[in-house]
């Protein structure tokens, strides 16, 4: 990914908690001789060996799961949120742009035998069901129900690099800047409100 200094986030806290707070992906790869990209869930984890991985899993009948054993390099986007930027916010003539936040992960994939599919699979739920007022657990799910776990491929994405970036306007000055987030807050737009909550931390 292409990040200008300015923009560069190396704050490793930082990172992990975007990837918690907008864990669903996409991850690319070379399947069947081209570009292959799938949307799923991913839970950012440590494996037995203290390295940070990516957990998740696809169908089985998708077939990049059937590329990982012979194409174990994977490319995961993790995308936040984002908004238009009109030039006619600031107090000077210039092209309008668009503030965003992503972190793109690099690493190895892994496929994992059933037994660690349905590990997986109670992280993920556990995580994503925790503020439900019935929280579904996968140890209470029926045997009838669970033979579903057969149709995945579940794996972990080893990480061998990270890339994040946030344009958030820091190339402006302080009155510009303060404008940019009242102009986003005034839109009423989830994705601008988001946008100027980013800023408001960042500076």
């Amino acid at each position: 990914m292409y990040i200008p200094e300015i923009y560069k986030n190396e704050n490793q806290e930082e990172i992990e908690n975007f990837i918690h707070q907008n864990g669903f992906a996409i991850i690319i790869n070379q399947t069947e001789g081209k570009l292959w990209a799938t949307h799923t869930p991913l839970l950012l984890d440590t494996n037995e060996n203290g390295k940070k991985i990516l957990v998740g899993h696809i169908s089985k009948a998708n077939p990049q799961g059937q590329s990982f054993s012979t194409n174990d390099d994977v490319l995961v986007v993790f995308t936040g949120p984002h908004s238009y930027i009109s030039s006619s916010w600031y107090d000077h003539e210039n092209v309008p742009t668009w503030n965003y936040l992503a972190v793109h992960v690099y690493g190895k994939v892994q496929v994992y035998n059933h037994e660690k599919a349905v590990d997986s699979l109670k992280k993920l739920v556990d995580k994503y069901e925790a503020k439900s007022e019935r929280p579904v657990r996968v140890e209470n799910l029926s045997e009838k129900t669970m033979r579903e776990a057969r149709g995945i491929t579940a794996f972990e994405i080893v990480i061998t690099a990270l890339e994040a970036k946030k344009k958030l306007s820091q190339n402006r000055d302080d009155k510009n800047y303060q404008n940019i987030i009242r102009e986003l807050e005034k839109t009423n737009e989830n994705q601008a409100i988001a946008v100027a909550a980013e800023m408001r931390k960042n500076r």
